[in-house]
């Protein structure tokens, strides 16, 4: 059973009911900025890692400003819809309330997830365009300004006050918070968005090529490792460490390999399989 560390005690507690009954994962967002795009991207794999164990899950999100923006950008990175906390009834028997929140945010009744400060300054995409200014941790707008184009996707800091695209594969700042553990601050650099950038192309390409072989199930003592990893306060860069040694495990089998990172993946929402078919 998932367990989580309730920020308010130190202490860990059941992300779910005894009896099965409805969790819901409130994620608070005040605006957007990079903080509260990870504030969402915890809450996302809350609720998916939730759902993995069978447990029926709310997702419901709290802020008061860039409602659409926040919501637009969090689809961009592969995040599923929340419902608006304001249209939020009663809710349905009963139920688990766990509140997932930025470092300086919010400090609601109940179990709380905290998540750290995240650095660095990006635009995020909505369709053409920006979805509005992206705010780094000094509240000015990020991503704008003399010289700055209106469009052209995810762009990040260079290291001389410009920003540079990043691409069209917005899972690549989705692996690059992942892989900081969520109580740790984070930075978007050029160093993390190229290592997370150069693995996922790498396990994309393995996926593809494994997907050739014959399939073979999750080795059981992967999938324990793999459900020990995120059910333990969702420890999602152990998670990632796993998948990084069946990578290279000698004598496993490679339609193992590919059935175990499409299981991940169920969690990660990394379109690791986006490969399969294309040309070796």
């Amino acid at each position: 059973m998932l367990r989580i560390i309730d920020a308010r005690t130190g202490e860990p507690v059941d992300a779910s009911t005894t009896r099965r009954g409805l969790t819901c994962v409130e994620a608070h967002a005040p605006a957007l900025d990079l903080t509260a795009l990870r504030v969402l991207l915890v809450a996302d794999v809350l609720v998916r890692a939730l759902e993995l164990g069978g447990t029926p899950v709310w997702g419901l999100l709290s802020g008061d400003r860039d409602r659409a923006e926040l919501r637009e950008a969090a689809a961009a990175l592969g995040i599923r819809p929340f419902e608006d906390r304001h249209d939020a009834g009663a809710g349905l028997g009963e139920r688990q309330v766990i509140h997932v929140v930025g470092e300086g945010g919010a400090n609601p009744d109940g179990v709380r997830v905290a998540v750290a400060r995240v650095s660095g300054g990006l635009g995020v995409p909505v369709g053409d365009g920006f979805a509005g200014p992206v705010r780094g941790d000094s509240g000015m707008p990020v991503g704008h300004g003399p010289g700055m184009p209106e469009s052209g996707g995810l762009r990040v800091p260079v290291g001389d006050g410009s920003r540079a695209p990043l691409g069209d594969d917005p899972a690549v700042l989705r692996l690059a918070l992942l892989s900081r553990p969520r109580s740790v601050p984070a930075r978007v650099d050029d160093t993390a968005l190229s290592e997370a950038r150069d693995t996922l192309a790498r396990w994309r390409r393995a996926v593809a090529d494994w997907a050739r072989h014959p399939s073979r199930p999750v080795p059981e003592e992967v999938r324990g490792q793999l459900r020990t990893a995120w059910e333990d306060d969702l420890d999602i860069p152990s998670v990632l460490g796993v998948l990084r040694r069946v990578e290279g495990a000698p004598g496993l089998p490679d339609g193992a390999r590919f059935e175990t990172y499409a299981y991940a993946d169920r969690l990660l929402a990394l379109d690791l399989t986006r490969d399969l078919g294309a040309p070796a």
